[in-house]
């Protein structure tokens, strides 16, 4: 069985979804005060589901908290329709964003791909030999030698590096990156990866993934 904590102050909507999952042997814990939802033990379950508007504490900061203090994938669950909530939520640490309404399949897939890719990421850490790189403070170390990074730059390889092996999408790490200039295309990104590859004298470690986006390996 999956244990999902969800943090939802709209008890219908969350019971509506806890059925709904409840065929596919998810269970849901619902928490409608933030407060009481973080002292539940969050490391028991296998993911959180996060609304936004929550009495007496903002989502995001839930989601901060959280992202800070477990190793525990996130998905927010808001009606809050502002684009920089959104990109908030993915610069603090969430998985994925999830606007409501929505319909319950898709919350479902969602869930799904997203343990599955957290399974995956948790047994290449286990598996893959010590990193290259390194992260102290606000300093990112590729063979031991600091990289001396736009603050673009560091988001990017930040994100690639928390996922090393795992290919991360363009929009994931645009919305991600809070300091990038995106134009139409996107080329902004292509420009920042190939700045990254220069500074660090290894053109192979970031891989571009045709039509998704990039992976460090």
């Amino acid at each position: 069985m999956i244990n999902i904590l969800m943090i939802e102050d709209d008890p219908e909507f969350a019971e509506l979804l806890s059925e709904y999952l409840a065929q596919y042997d998810i269970k849901i814990t619902n928490y409608e005060d933030p407060y009481l939802g973080l002292s539940a033990g969050v490391n028991k379950f296998d993911l959180l589901i996060l609304d936004l508007t929550l009495p007496g504490m903002d989502g995001l900061e839930v989601c901060e908290e959280v992202i800070r203090k477990y190793d525990i994938p996130v998905i927010i669950s808001s009606a809050r329709s502002d684009i920089n909530d959104k990109v908030e939520a993915f610069a603090i640490g969430a998985d994925d964003y999830l606007p409501k309404p929505y319909d319950p399949k898709e919350m479902y897939a969602r869930i799904m791909s997203l343990l599955r890719r957290y399974s995956k990421s948790q047994n290449s850490e286990h598996a893959a030999p010590k990193s290259d790189f390194d992260l102290k403070g606000d300093t990112i170390y590729f063979k031991a030698e600091a990289l001396h990074l736009t603050p673009a730059e560091f988001e990017v390889l930040s994100l690639l590096m928390k996922h090393q092996g795992i290919t991360q999408s363009r929009e994931q790490i645009i919305n991600t990156a809070g300091n990038m200039r995106i134009d139409s295309q996107g080329k902004s990104l292509d420009v920042i990866i190939s700045k990254i590859r220069t500074k660090l004298g290894d053109t192979k470690r970031i891989q571009a993934v045709r039509g998704v986006g990039y992976k460090l390996v």
